[in-house]
C-alpha cells in the first residue's frame, strides 16, 4: 500500500471514528435511559401489585380477626356455663385443663369479684389482678359492669409476652369471671401474609433483583428478599440514607459489594427499594453495543477500502510512476523523462519535474566550468540520506586518487562514500585538523569541509598538497638538526610542550642529558669532519635506546637530550637507564678505514614525578650530567 493510500485510509478511518463515537455514545445513553425508565415502570407496577395484595390480605385478616374474637367469646361463655354447673372444677386445676383441652383453648383463668386470679389452668398466674399489667388492665371495667363481655385484640400477655387473644365474661350467677386465652395461630398466619418480606417472595421473579422495605424514620430494613439483611441499616448494605432523605427516586450505589441501580418508591410509612445489579441492568446494553459497533466497523472498513480502491485507480498509480521516475533521477539518472498523462494535474507535475532536472544539469555544468577555470583544484560533492546516489564534480575522483570504477561505485551509494571519507579522516594530515593524507604512490593532501543540514550533506575538497609539502619542509628545516637528523633545540621544545599538554601519555618517564666527552680532542687531532662522524655515532646510539616511547634531540654542540616516556612501571624504565650506563664506554666509532676510537660520553638523569616541568627536568639532568663528567675525569676515564 502506498503512503497516499495509507493517508487516505487513515483519514477516512478518523472521520468515521469521529462520527461513530458520538453515535455510539448517544446509543448507549438512550439505551441506559430507556432501561432505567423500563425498570422504574416495572417497580411502579410491582408497587401497585403490593398495594392490591395488602388490601386483599387486610380484608381477609379483619374477617378472620372478627371470626376469631367471636369464637373466643363463645368459648368463654361455654366454659363459664360448664364451670357454673360443675362447681368441683373450681377446685381442680386438672379439671380445668380437661375443659380447656375439650374446648380447644390454651388458657382458662378464674377471677374473683376483686379481679384476682384464684384458679385456672396455669397456677403460675394465680394472684395476678387486673392491675398487674396493661394487658390485664383491659378487663378492669368488668368489675364495675357485670354485663360486659370483652374480647381483647391479639397482644402479648403480661407474664410471658406471648401473643394471645383473651376474652372474658361474668358467670350467670355473678360469682366469678371466666377469662379464656387462645393463641391466634391462624390469625398470625394471615398476618404474616401482610409482611413485606412475604409479599416480596411472591413477586420476586429475578434472583438478581433484590427488594428492601425501609422504615422512613429510622432507616432500618424491616423486610427484604435477602433474609440476612433484615434488621440491618442502610449503611450496612451500602445504601445512602441521604438519598432517602433528599427524596431521590433512582441512583447508583454499591449494595453488598455489587454496583447496582436502585429505585425508591414510597409505601405508606415505608420506602420500597428495588436493587438491580449493574451486570443484569446493563448486560444486554453491552451486548447490543458490541453488535452495533462491529456492524458499523464492518461497514466503515468496506466503505473505506472502496474509496481507497477508487483513489488508487484514479490517482495513486500515476503518482507511483512519478515517484519511480524521481527515484531514478535522484540516483543520478538525470536523462530520465517523466511522462504521466492520467490527469491534467499529474501531466503538469511531470512537465515541471522535467524542467527542474534540465535546470540541475545546466547548473552542474556551470559550477564545474567555474571550478575548472580556477587556479586551485577544488571538488564539490553532495548527497541526501533519503536518496542513494552521490553527486560530485570531476576533480573529486582525481584528487582522491580514484579509478573510474571506484568513482562509479562510490557515487552509487552515499553509505559507501561516507565510509570512504571516514577512512580518509583516519589519515591525519598536517597542520589544520581538517587536512588529511591521501593514500597513493605520491604524497598527496586534501582539505575536507562539510556542511550538514537535516538529511542534506554538501562537501568541498581542496587539493593542498603543495602547501602542506612547503610547510613540512619549513618545519623540518626549523626543527631538525641537519647533521644528526635528530630534533634540534626548537624541535625538542615543541615536542616536549605537545607531549606535556597530554599528561596521560607521559606515564613513568625520565629526561637524560648526554655530552660527548672526547669531541674536542678528535676535532683537534683528526679534524672537524671526523668530529661530525663521532657525533653521528652518538646520535645513532641514542636513537636506539628505550623499549617504549622516546624523544631524542641534539641540543647544541656536543650536548644531546633523550626523553624516555610511556612506561607502565618504574622497573622497565630503570632497566633502560641502566642500558645507557652500560653503553658509556662500550661502543667504538669508525672514523676511517683503519681508525677506531672509543665512544665516550657523560650523562645525567632527571626522573619525572608528575610535578616537574620541562625546564626543571632539563636543569636537573644538566647538573647531574656535569657531576657525572667530573666523576669520570677524577676516575681517569
Amino acid at each position: 500500500m502506498t503512503n497516499m493510500r495509507k493517508m487516505v485510509v487513515n483519514h477516512l478511518y478518523r472521520i468515521i471514528l469521529f462520527m461513530l463515537l458520538p453515535i455510539l455514545i448517544c446509543a448507549v445513553l438512550i439505551q441506559i435511559v430507556s432501561k432505567q425508565r423500563l425498570e422504574q415502570e416495572t417497580v411502579a407496577d410491582m408497587m401497585y401489585q403490593i398495594e392490591q395484595i395488602l388490601v386483599e390480605n387486610e380484608s381477609e385478616l379483619e374477617e378472620l380477626k372478627a371470626e376469631y374474637s367471636d369464637t373466643c367469646l363463645k368459648n368463654a361463655e361455654a366454659i363459664a356455663y360448664i364451670i357454673q354447673y360443675h362447681a368441683d372444677a373450681l377446685e381442680s386445676v386438672e379439671e380445668l385443663k380437661k375443659i380447656a383441652e375439650f374446648m380447644e383453648v390454651d388458657e382458662i383463668h378464674i377471677f374473683d369479684k376483686t379481679g384476682t386470679i384464684v384458679m385456672g389452668t396455669h397456677p403460675e398466674y394465680f394472684g395476678f389482678t387486673f392491675d398487674s399489667g396493661e394487658q390485664m388492665n383491659f378487663f378492669k371495667p368488668m368489675l364495675e359492669d357485670k354485663s360486659l363481655r370483652l374480647c381483647q385484640d391479639i397482644t402479648p400477655n403480661t407474664a410471658e409476652e406471648k401473643l394471645m387473644q383473651y376474652s372474658a365474661l361474668w358467670s350467670e350467677d355473678g360469682e366469678f369471671i371466666v377469662q379464656v386465652g387462645m393463641e391466634p395461630v391462624n390469625v398470625m398466619k394471615e398476618t404474616k401474609k401482610n409482611e413485606l418480606s412475604y409479599i416480596f417472595s411472591l413477586l420476586r421473579a429475578n434472583t438478581d433483583v433484590s427488594l428492601y422495605a425501609i422504615d422512613k424514620e429510622s432507616g432500618g430494613i424491616i423486610g427484604a428478599t435477602v433474609a440476612e439483611d433484615v434488621g440491618k441499616t442502610l449503611a450496612d448494605v451500602g445504601l445512602d440514607r441521604k438519598a432517602l432523605k433528599d427524596g431521590k427516586r433512582s441512583f447508583h450505589a454499591r449494595v453488598n459489594g455489587v454496583v447496582s441501580y436502585c429505585i425508591l418508591k414510597e409505601a405508606g410509612d415505608n420506602v420500597i427499594a428495588c436493587v438491580i445489579s449493574a451486570d443484569v441492568m446493563y448486560g444486554e446494553i453491552i451486548v447490543n453495543m458490541i453488535i452495533l459497533t462491529v456492524s458499523m466497523l464492518v461497514i466503515a472498513v468496506i466503505l473505506t477500502y472502496a474509496v481507497a480502491w477508487s483513489i488508487d485507480r484514479m490517482i495513486i498509480t500515476g503518482i507511483d510512476h512519478i515517484n519511480e521516475s524521481l527515484r531514478e533521477i535522484t540516483n543520478g539518472n538525470l536523462d530520465k523523462k517523466v511522462e504521466i498523462r492520467t490527469c491534467l494535474e499529474l501531466s503538469e507535475l511531470s512537465s515541471h519535474i522535467n524542467e527542474m532536472v534540465k535546470s540541475l544539469l545546466v547548473n552542474e555544468m556551470k559550477i564545474s566550468y567555474i571550478l575548472n577555470k580556477g587556479n586551485m583544484r577544488i571538488g564539490v560533492y553532495e548527497y541526501n540520506r533519503k536518496r542513494t546516489a552521490v553527486r560530485f564534480t570531476g576533480h573529486v575522483p582525481e584528487m582522491l586518487g580514484l579509478t573510474e570504477d571506484e568513482a562509479k561505485h562510490l557515487s552509487a551509494d552515499y553509505r559507501d562514500f561516507q565510509n570512504y571519507l571516514d577512512r580518509l579522516r583516519e589519515n591525519a594530515g598536517y597542520g589544520e585538523n581538517n587536512i588529511f593524507y591521501v593514500d597513493g604512490s605520491e604524497e598527496s593532501y586534501v582539505k575536507l569541509d562539510e556542511l550538514v543540514h537535516d538529511n542534506d550533506t554538501i562537501g568541498i575538497i581542496i587539493d593542498v598538497t603543495k602547501e602542506v609539502l612547503v610547510q613540512k619542509r619549513l618545519k623540518n628545516e626549523r626543527d631538525i638538526d641537519s647533521l644528526t637528523g635528530l630534533l634540534n633545540r626548537y624541535g625538542l621544545e615543541d615536542g616536549l610542550e605537545k607531549l606535556f599538554a597530554e599528561p596521560e601519555k607521559v606515564g613513568y618517564a625520565a629526561l637524560v642529558m648526554l655530552d660527548a666527552d672526547d669531541l674536542k680532542e678528535i676535532n683537534d687531532k683528526y679534524g672537524h669532519e671526523k668530529g661530525d662522524i663521532y657525533l653521528k655515532k652518538l646520535s645513532q646510539v641514542i636513537s636506539f635506546i628505550g623499549s617504549c616511547e622516546s624523544i631524542s634531540a641534539r641540543q647544541g654542540g656536543d650536548e644531546f637530550v633523550l626523553f624516555l616516556y610511556g612506561y607502565e612501571n618504574g622497573e622497565m624504565l630503570s632497566e633502560d637507564l641502566d642500558e645507557i650506563k652500560n653503553m658509556q664506554d662500550n661502543n667504538m666509532v669508525h672514523l676511517k678505514h683503519d681508525l677506531y676510537v672509543p665512544l665516550r660520553f657523560s650523562f645525567g638523569v632527571s626522573m619525572f614525578d608528575g610535578q616537574k616541568n620541562c625546564r626543571d627536568l632539563l636543569k636537573e639532568a644538566d647538573k647531574k650530567m656535569y657531576e657525572n663528567k667530573r666523576q669520570r675525569k677524577d676516575a681517569g676515564l
